[in-house]
């Protein structure tokens, strides 16, 4: 599997660089058929379906591509998926895409955790502070915890930098405990 999803997702990183697409547009849109075929059985029923001819289930594609505006390249690569019979690597190939886009991009994928929405000013600098410890430009997933009290937490790849205060706490409470 993994040999199927990297061929996949390196040969899209290529289209998108070579045809100087807008990488962060065209992700969104792979990442949406995506979830339309994760939320969708019927849909996924279809297009793994080996007795549907693949004309057919292009014509679907086509409809789905013509109502939300998707691009070109885009369909392209989910109609060789469903002609190649490897649509069921859909997920797959659309993760290691991203993953690969970033790091050919030079982005590093930040996921940030804060007790509270942040303002627009909070998330460009706390942006800010991930470019300057990960020397990239970073893209930012954000959710909300409000579990941690108060702070936030970043995660970059395996690494987690805590700045919440329920981590802190955590931090007081294993000093007082150690002496």
């Amino acid at each position: 599997m993994a040999t199927v999803t990297n061929t996949y997702a390196r040969a899209f990183v290529d289209v998108v660089i070579d045809r100087k697409l807008d990488a962060a547009k065209t992700l969104a849109e792979v990442q949406s058929i995506a979830a339309l075929v994760a939320s969708s059985k019927d849909l996924k029923d279809v297009w793994e379906a080996p007795s549907i001819p693949p004309d057919q289930k292009r014509k679907l594609l086509d409809a789905i591509v013509a109502k939300s505006g998707t691009s070109h390249e885009v369909r392209n690569l989910i109609a060789l998926l469903i002609d190649k019979r490897r649509i069921n690597f859909l997920a797959a190939i659309v993760k290691q895409f991203e993953q690969d886009l970033n790091q050919r991009l030079g982005f590093a994928v930040a996921e940030i955790i804060s007790a509270r929405d942040l303002s627009d000013q909070e998330r460009r600098t706390l942006e800010s502070e991930v470019e300057k410890l990960t020397g990239k430009k970073v893209r930012a997933n954000y959710a909300k915890d409000s579990a941690i009290l108060g702070g936030t937490v970043v995660r970059i790849g395996s690494t987690i930098y805590d700045g919440s205060v329920k981590g802190q706490l955590e931090r007081i409470r294993e000093q007082l405990s150690g002496n």
